[in-house]
């Protein structure tokens, strides 16, 4: 063999053996690498209470890079099982903890609070053990009427505890826990507007017998009277439901879905909370009439009778009576803000403390029919439907026959839903009554006859008033003080625009 030969053999067999000793280093090194290294464990678990026995908890062990576990279930009890389910002695607050380990003898822990509670102990702040009488509460305001739960108040400031109602606050609302309700009027009942209209007990406390209980449109309601019923109550979700016929609470007119003029064989509500004051607990209820607004009420029971207010039997005076004016002038046009004789837009109804009370009222806006002299617009947008005018004096009518005034409706209006075509004109007393509503005359404009786009006077004989809670004339009384127009219908929150001009007395 050459010697060049035998050279490049030697260098082939050095490279050769250099290469393995690299490739056997790495293969070293890498074995290395994949040694197992030991994770810290991880704890976590979650719980679920029986639907069956709400004393027995399990729990689902979701730790990881664990193999060993020690459960405190806080009341002094514990367990080395993976998922353990445990049953408590009572109801409470408890602290549960997880410490889950490995072999190498790392842990963690894990803690969350479980409350534990009776289904029935929400039951019973309604019904007690045996039974629970609640009545109005007798401090503050105990109804109310607004546009929702959190606004509750801003179509009606509420009743309260005065002297204004008093039989409201004699009668009982009995829950019993075997799911009987009761209720018991103590002999008086109120004559509830909407229901008791141009009937004698209007608006009073009156003798609560059968004959007595006749309503507006001449039905017998003798079935709100006291009587045994049954409800049910949900507390997971707050709603009650009265079942037998004239079962209620809070007025009876109020149902399900609405008011109502006669008894309903079931009515549901909510019970918004429950709370438990030294000595007395105190309930509030609503009925949820979305659009139609909201109806809070609020009742007492009293662990404690000692603490409970006496009822005020007679009201204190409301206002007072204002001097007497006999114009031979009273009118608006609305062209202008000053365009006026005793009708101001801008007069403000007692207890509101609102200008024009409630309505968006624009003066002096260009004429929708393209006629010269500006007018008035009319949106419904507030908390009442009424553009008022509460005067300074007691208006005497000696000078007048008539009121009229002009209305445009546009066609714009949607009118499928609340929104009416309806127009009323209305005199009343505000200064020494507080709801003006409860005895008012009304002059109303037939829907049918109403056409869209185009200017229509409306003229009505002040003798010949066609409907309200009042049963007079003007030239009967000596002490009215109120006017208001009504454009759209009874909907408080139904949206509309209308025009109108010439409002007048002559």
């Amino acid at each position: 063999m050459k010697k060049r030969d035998l050279q490049w053999i030697y260098k082939f067999s050095l490279l050769f053996a250099v290469a393995a000793l690299i490739s056997f280093s790495s293969c070293k090194k890498d074995d290395k690498d994949d040694e197992p290294v030991a994770k810290n464990p991880v704890a976590s678990f979650q719980f679920e209470v029986s639907s069956a026995n709400f004393l027995e908890v399990s729990f689902t062990n979701f730790s990881q890079n664990a193999t060993i576990y020690s459960w405190n279930f806080g009341d002094g009890q514990t367990s080395t099982e993976t998922s353990p389910t445990h049953v408590y002695e009572s109801a409470g607050q408890y602290e549960v903890v997880l410490t889950a380990s490995n072999a190498a003898g790392a842990s963690a822990n894990f803690s969350q609070n479980l409350t534990i509670t009776d289904p029935n102990d929400a039951y019973k702040l309604l019904t007690g053990d045996v039974s629970k009488t609640w009545k109005l509460f007798r401090e503050g305001t105990s109804m109310s009427l607004g546009e929702s739960l959190e606004n509750p108040a801003n179509w009606w400031e509420g009743l309260q505890n005065d002297g204004a109602r008093p039989c409201l606050y004699y009668q009982e609302f009995t829950f019993h826990f075997d799911g009987t309700y009761e209720f018991n009027d103590n002999g008086m009942f109120w004559g509830e507007f909407g229901v008791f209209d141009n009937t004698e007990f209007f608006e009073v406390c009156f003798e609560a017998i059968p004959g007595n209980m006749i309503n507006l449109d001449g039905v017998d309601v003798s079935a709100w009277l006291s009587g045994t019923h049954a409800f049910t109550y949900d507390p997971s979700v707050g709603s009650a439901t009265l079942t037998g016929e004239g079962a209620w609470i809070g007025i009876p007119k109020l149902a399900t879905t609405g008011a109502v003029t006669v008894p309903q064989s079931s009515v549901t509500f909510n019970i918004v909370e429950i709370v438990q004051e030294s000595g007395y607990d105190l309930m509030t209820i609503g009925f949820d009439y979305g659009e139609d607004g909201y109806w809070k009420a609020v009742y007492a029971s009293y662990s404690d009778p000692s603490l409970e207010p006496e009822v005020v039997e007679e009201a204190a005076p409301y206002g007072e009576d204002l001097p007497d004016l006999t114009p031979t002038e009273m009118y608006n046009t609305f062209a202008s803000a000053t365009d006026f004789v005793l009708l101001d837009t801008a007069a403000v109804y007692p207890g509101t403390g609102l200008a024009g009370n409630g309505v968006d009222f624009t003066m002096g806006v260009v004429d929708p029919a393209g006629g010269a002299t500006p007018v008035g617009q009319y949106n419904r947008v507030g908390q009442y439907q009424e553009l008022q005018f509460m005067q300074a004096n007691d208006i005497q009518f000696d000078n007048f026959t008539t009121v009229s005034v002009d209305v445009y409706v546009p066609s714009t209006n949607d009118f499928s839903g609340d929104l009416t075509k309806t127009i009323g004109i209305i005199i009343g007393e505000a200064s020494q009554t507080e709801q003006w509503w409860t005895g008012h005359i009304q002059y109303d404009v037939d829907p049918e006859s109403v056409v869209l786009d185009e200017w229509q006077t409306w003229t009505f004989q002040l003798n010949a008033p066609t409907s309200g809670a009042g049963s007079y004339t003007p030239y009967e009384r000596t002490d009215l003080d109120f006017f208001a127009i009504s454009i759209g219908g009874g909907g408080h929150t139904a949206p509309g625009t209308f025009y109108i001009r010439n409002f007048k007395f002559e």
